[in-house]
């Protein structure tokens, strides 16, 4: 068996599935018409198109994962990153044909399928990798949270550019911001530390917790808890927690709201995360 200890406690996620969908239909339906132009915080994206850019994850995780079927993938040369913008650029061009009514009946339609897709999975087998997590196959409750936070985060970005409360209750954040958190270990990849040193990240607000990554004699390993005395300590605030993993805003503007103390190599390292299969010129 592959020890997967390292990502830390394994997170269930399939229960959120069903309330964020009725939730980001109910959204969409209480758009005014012109809150579907509005500029979103994904570069170059209306809220149409984050609408658009969901339906086709739903779409490209049923086929894919449900149904088998896979016909897509990086030109020769082109970064996987790339092949992914490329790809939700393409379906969220050619989707803006679709009117606001018939977009949300397709969400409606597929998003119900998703659901009913996630609980029918076995959380702990291996499966595809999260790439922001690290290249190795992750476990399937991994890649279930991370199909989650994807779906709160551009709920999120939709209630920004509409001025719409968002789904910050903590039975909502509290599981994004700890999956997250999932990716420490892999953004502290190349700090290079003796076995023990330790680094905590305390996130204040809706998804408050507090998570450890530790040197082992192999990699860096994370644990969902506080630490008496760790060389470096971050505290962020849930609001920047999860904007800077997404890239809604910049690790030196995290940096300017956050407090942080010890080792700064660690907690400079730490700023760093990313959560989202991203590049510096996309925001999706």
């Amino acid at each position: 068996m592959i020890d997967m200890s390292w990502l830390g406690p394994a997170i269930d996620a399939r229960p959120l599935f069903a309330g964020q969908q009725a939730a980001f239909v109910a959204l969409l339906e209480d758009l005014r018409p012109d809150d579907w132009d509005r500029a979103t915080a994904c570069p170059g994206w209306s809220v149409k198109d984050i609408a658009a850019h969901v339906l086709g994850d739903h779409v490209g995780r049923l086929s894919m994962l449900r149904d088998g079927y896979q016909v897509l993938g990086p030109r020769e040369g082109e970064a996987f990153t790339a092949f992914i913008d490329r790809i939700n650029d393409e379906w969220v061009t050619a989707a803006r044909r679709i009117s606001p009514p018939l977009l949300i009946d397709q969400l409606a339609t597929v998003g119900e399928q998703v659901v009913a897709y996630w609980q029918t999975i076995d959380p702990g087998a291996l499966g595809l990798p999260v790439s922001w997590a690290g290249p190795e196959p992750h476990p399937a409750w991994l890649d279930a949270a991370r199909d989650f936070t994807e779906y709160w985060t551009h709920h999120q970005q939709i209630c920004d550019a509409t001025g719409q409360p968002g789904l910050d209750d903590p039975g909502y954040a509290g599981p994004v911001i700890d999956t997250f958190m999932r990716a420490l270990p892999h953004t502290l990849r190349e700090v290079s530390a003796p076995e023990g040193t330790s680094l905590q990240v305390i996130v204040t607000g809706p998804g408050a917790g507090a998570w450890t990554c530790t040197r082992g004699a192999e990699r860096w390993g994370l644990e969902r808890r506080p630490e008496d005395a760790p060389d470096a300590s971050l505290e962020l605030d849930t609001d920047t927690a999860w904007r800077l993993c997404t890239r809604g805003i910049d690790p030196g503007t995290a940096a300017g709201r956050a407090r942080a103390t010890g080792d700064p190599r660690l907690t400079e390292a730490a700023l760093q995360i990313v959560s989202i299969i991203w590049t510096p010129s996309s925001g999706t």
